[in-house]
């Protein structure tokens, strides 16, 4: 029989000694396995999967999932495939011209449409006839039927240039004269785009489809249940879809060969699948310096900004309940992006992650050192980068502390800048002045400076930043800093200037007007000393950086060069906004401990609305609160897959092997938002709606019976 510890003192000593064995244990786990970044090797598909149309991924996709397309196969997704706008993907889900995009895509849409006393935004959108089918003005969809390698042309162009500058120029020049050429000939659209960072010269030319007609939307609140704070999550529950309809020139709707039939059950787990969309941008092709001065430099200032601004708009919405509309949706856009850049800079200060990087570009550089011409063209590429954004960081943070923008910027900067303007003006013969700066012309322009609404506390927060902006860059004892603020800190520093200030209120601005023109270009107002006094200081950064990333951009454009020479099309280019092919697999991944369900379903958008209290952003629209009993609660609603998406991706139809849609894209987690420099597959998911919940929804939901019909036969059915 064991003897119990009887006292304190004896509980204790055992305690911390095994507290003391157990922490041993994990710093030497942590020492010798947790990361050796010694062993951390690039993985295969670290840039990406996004495959272009012009260089299918054949024998990766044989060797990958025993699938051999054919030529056909590419061309009907490629024609099937649409660009929504220019900020979206969509496709043919009929030959009868039916589309399918994402609901957040077609938000604009929706307002567009909305009649005097409607609110599609909060009812949703259902045409229940053709005739019902609403035209979005301006809305249009593209359809790349045509593409060609333009690369020779413009590389030999290009190469005529003797400097930077002229090589920039004639780049330009060049692209212009051929997609001139090329759109007169086909009668498309025509656009050349530069794919691994102009190591390749791809010309694209889209068929523009101009009467779009809205068919379907759900409510707001089932097209983003959860709101911002589900947003980049998983589980999801969004029935984040939405249909138009395309008509041809004589209004008929649209009779198309080429579209995606619906597969009711969708895919399995496991099952290769296929987003094809238009992601927009990703920096994959970048080097490690250029990496680090995101991860150092550019990100941080972001974060630090839509922090600054998130803030402020939140502050303002709180004192000001009535500009709800107005401000929610910017604290929207502005946490959104919070969320986007510091997800990216999480993974730019992941040790693991920038490994990875380093040793691609060991191994590229490697690759190209081996080979005695490559080394003499392309070997010198990665110092002369990294000597740059050595050289533009200094440069960028002083010209970002510098530069006016009108989300960041108190409007008393450009009120300065137009005083000033209109100083000069006054210097000329009256005869020869511009017409606003002229007798009664000239009142009116300077009662316009400063609007009835012009909101004070804001403009002051925004003043405050600026100045700590430019404090950081300059320092707080540099002389025109230090003249600007007085020599004061803070709020100190807010209100010397605004106390010094003569152009804050109408009336001291018309009075120093009447001064005369001497009198505003000598004053010593903080605001006008300030704009004088840098303009000349902020024009010199400005062409100095201007400079440098032409340089770059000429330096990327030859390293673009050396990757397809190294790696030919066994990597994808960059994102670019145009049409990609990108596979994966349906699969779930382990998170906070457990593992995310592949599918989730209707049973857990009812169960999150309940947990949640009913209340915003997990509220229901009424039709939804009682659902028809027929409604199949375990059908799957949203689903996450391996596929590789970035922003432009939404909207993107996900198929199978049969080109058959089982889902459309709609989201990314927490997780994939590294991808815009490195893509994983550990716990990077792509999240989609589900093709059984979309037409369980349109039929039992919204009883529009005349689309989840032709959905399931391709065609209108009457």
């Amino acid at each position: 029989m064991k003897t119990p510890l009887r006292t304190l003192t004896e509980r204790l000593a055992v305690f911390i000694a095994l507290f003391s064995l157990i922490l041993q244990t994990s710093l030497f786990a942590q020492s010798e396995n947790w990361i050796n970044l010694d062993t951390v090797k690039a993985g295969k598909f670290d840039t990406g999967k996004m495959w272009t149309f012009e260089y299918p991924p054949l024998d990766h996709f044989k060797s990958e999932y025993n699938f051999k397309p054919d030529n056909a196969w590419f061309e009907n997704v490629r024609l099937s495939a649409l660009r929504f706008a220019n900020y979206c993907s969509a496709s043919f889900v009929s030959e009868d011209g039916l589309i399918m995009t994402n609901h957040h895509c077609a938000r604009q849409s929706i307002t567009q449409v909305n009649r005097e006393g409607e609110d599609l935004h909060a009812n949703g959108f259902i045409a229940e006839s053709l005739q019902d089918e609403r035209p979005v003005p301006g809305l249009y969809v593209d359809q790349l039927v045509l593409f060609k390698d333009v690369t020779d042309e413009v590389i030999d162009a290009i190469n005529e240039g003797k400097t930077d500058e002229e090589r920039a120029r004639i780049e330009k020049e060049i692209i212009d004269k051929i997609e001139q050429r090329e759109a007169e000939a086909s009668g498309l659209n025509v656009v050349i785009t530069p794919l691994y960072n102009g190591g390749k010269y791809s010309l694209y030319g889209y068929k523009r489809y101009t009467d779009v007609r809205l068919v379907l939307a759900p409510e707001d609140q089932l097209g983003f249940f959860g709101g911002d704070p589900d947003n980049f999550t998983y589980p999801r529950f969004n029935l984040d879809c939405s249909f138009f309809r395309v008509y041809d020139e004589d209004g008929s709707p649209l009779k198309t060969k080429n579209y995606f039939k619906w597969s009711e059950n969708g895919a399995a787990v496991g099952e290769p699948v296929f987003v094809v969309g238009n992601p927009g941008n990703t920096d994959r092709l970048n080097t490690v310096a250029q990496l680090e001065f995101a991860r150092d430099i550019q990100y941080p200032r972001t974060v630090s900004l839509l922090t600054t601004l998130t803030n402020m708009y939140k502050d303002m919405l709180e004192k000001d309940p009535s500009r709800k509309a107005e401000l929610e949706d910017r604290i929207f856009g502005f946490e959104n992006s919070l969320k986007v850049i510091n997800g990216t800079l999480k993974g730019l200060r992941d040790p693991e992650l920038m490994q990875r990087k380093r040793d691609f570009e060991k191994n590229f550089r490697n690759s190209v050192d081996a080979d005695p011409k490559l080394k003499a063209k392309y070997g010198d590429l990665w110092d002369k980068i990294a000597g740059i954004r050595k050289q533009l960081t200094d440069i960028s943070v002083k010209n970002f502390a510098l530069s006016m923008n009108r989300f960041t910027t108190p409007q008393y900067f450009f009120i300065a800048e137009q005083i000033i303007d209109i100083a000069n003006e006054l210097k000329k013969p009256e005869a020869e002045r511009n017409d606003l700066y002229v007798g009664d012309e000239l009142n009116q322009t300077l009662e316009s400076l400063i609007p009835v609404d012009f909101d004070y506390n804001m403009n002051n927060t925004l003043l405050a930043s600026k100045i700590e902006t430019l404090e950081e860059a300059f320092g707080s004892n540099d002389p025109i800093i230090k003249k600007f603020t007085g020599g004061k800190k803070g709020q100190e520093a807010v209100k010397y200037i605004l106390d010094h200030s003569k152009i804050t209120k109408t009336d001291d601005i018309k009075s120093l007007i009447s001064e005369g023109a001497d009198a505003v270009l000598n004053s010593d107002d903080p605001f006008i000393y300030f704009i004088l006094n840098t303009k000349e200081l902020s024009e010199e950064y400005t062409a100095k950086g201007k400079e440098l990333t032409e340089k770059e951009s000429s330096y990327s454009q030859k390293l673009g060069e050396a990757v397809f020479a190294v790696y030919g099309t066994s990597i994808p280019p960059d994102a670019t906004f145009t049409l990609r092919i990108a596979d994966g697999v349906v699969k779930g991944y382990p998170y906070n401990g457990t593992y995310a369900q592949p599918f989730t379903t209707f049973y857990g958008l009812y169960d999150r609305w309940n947990g949640q209290e009913k209340k915003y952003p997990w509220n229901l629209p009424d039709r939804w609160i009682n659902p028809p009993a027929e409604l199949n609660l375990s059908t799957p609603f949203n689903f996450v897959s391996t596929n590789d998406i970035v922003g432009g991706n939404s909207g993107s139809p996900v198929i199978n092997q049969n080109a058959e849609i089982v889902g459309v894209a709609f989201d990314g987690n927490i997780e994939s938002l590294s991808s815009n420099f490195i893509y994983t597959t550990e716990q990077n998911r792509a999240v989609s709606v589900h093709s059984a919940g979309m037409i369980e929804a349109i039929n039992k939901i919204y009883n529009l019976q005349r689309i989840s019909s032709e959905l399931k036969a391709g065609k209108i059915v009457k």
